[in-house]
């Protein structure tokens, strides 16, 4: 029966002491649950951002072939420094095609920095937001549902960024440099000039295809990276807040518990108070233990009996009489005083 009480005890506290600390720290523990959320769509919004933004890291490199290209190509209708035949031909006409391509493809690049940018503004203006519901004053309930709700939208913001990426669109622009090369029929009128166009074009095919390749790769590597997971925000009750995040409020714990071990310390201490004071009653003697009330109540009794014409004394003498003669009968039958 003891084992079976100190069970319910500790079951009545475990729940109690839930009860009490959900009291007493539920907001605290639902703005840290709060605090960890938004912490945690940083980090999604960041990584997210880096991800979208990660194609411009190949803006240089096409800035530089498209450079090469055009520069090539003004050299040879000025000087003819690949054909050594001044004038705008099929090489000149060739390398144009490549310059061109390469400046669309670093236009789409360049406008897609503006959407990313754009987003990732959006973005913080919303955890701007959040934040502030987080240390806001008053009611938690109504921040907690505002909070809701800026998280769905951020959350489609950072959807969005993932989709804003161009690092697809860039692969297969690459792909098209080499796949889709098309090399004019030369133009010169004589056969060795003919010939040296075919030499040439033969060339910057060569020099398109190594340039694909190497794009191709860069957009593998940034297509590569670990995408943003899809985060929920999940709202919780003070006392399940106070559940998860508990190692983080053990005074609030601690003191829910006291509360609860309240009411057994006060008993147990009227107990031991209640148990001094009948000890110390018991070791006192009766004159000394009897109160005012049960003195006036002997005496009023005593007053009835002497009305009543019954003699006390006799009574008393006749009591301590017979009380005497039992102790020498037990004396003398061997047996001692009877206690």
């Amino acid at each position: 029966m003891l084992g079976i009480m100190a069970l319910g005890c500790l079951m009545i506290i475990a729940m109690a002491s839930w009860l009490n600390a959900a009291a007493l720290a539920g907001s605290a523990a639902l703005e840290q649950h709060l605090a960890e959320t938004v912490e945690d769509y940083t980090a999604d919004l960041d990584r997210a951002h880096q991800n979208a933004l990660a194609a411009q890291s190949l803006l240089p490199d096409i800035q530089r072939a498209s450079e090469r290209f055009q520069r090539l190509s003004d050299q040879e209708r000025e000087s003819g420094a690949l054909t050594g035949t001044t004038g705008a031909g099929s090489v000149v006409q060739l390398l144009g095609q490549m310059a061109a391509q390469l400046n669309e493809l670093e236009t789409g690049i360049t406008a897609s920095r503006e959407r990313v940018t754009t987003l990732f503004d959006e973005g913080r203006a919303h955890l701007a937001t959040m934040r502030t519901l987080v240390s806001a004053p008053g009611a938690i309930d109504p921040r907690a549902d505002q909070f809701a709700a800026e998280a769905v939208a951020l959350t489609g913001t950072i959807t969005a960024l993932e989709q804003t990426s161009i690092a697809a669109s860039v692969k297969r622009a690459a792909e098209d440099l080499s796949l889709g090369f098309i090399a004019p029929v030369a133009s010169g009128l004589e056969a060795d000039l003919a010939n040296r166009q075919d030499q040439v074009m033969e060339t910057i095919r060569t020099s398109v295809a190594a340039q694909s390749k190497v794009l191709s790769e860069a957009a593998d590597r940034i297509l590569t990276r670990e995408p943003v997971g899809e985060r929920c925000f999940v709202p919780l009750s003070s006392a399940a807040a106070v559940l998860r995040y508990a190692s983080d409020f053990i005074p609030s714990w601690a003191g829910a518990i006291a509360i609860d071990l309240l009411p057994a310390v006060l008993v147990f201490m009227l107990s031991i108070a209640h148990a001094a004071l009948r000890r110390q009653e018991q070791s006192l003697p009766f004159a000394e233990r009897i109160t005012a009330a049960e003195l006036l109540e002997a005496l009023e009794v005593q007053k009835a009996l002497q009305r009543s014409g019954f003699d006390i004394q006799a009574a008393i003498n006749e009591a301590e009489a017979k009380e005497q003669s039992n102790i020498t009968s037990l004396d003398l039958s061997g047996k001692g005083p009877r206690k």
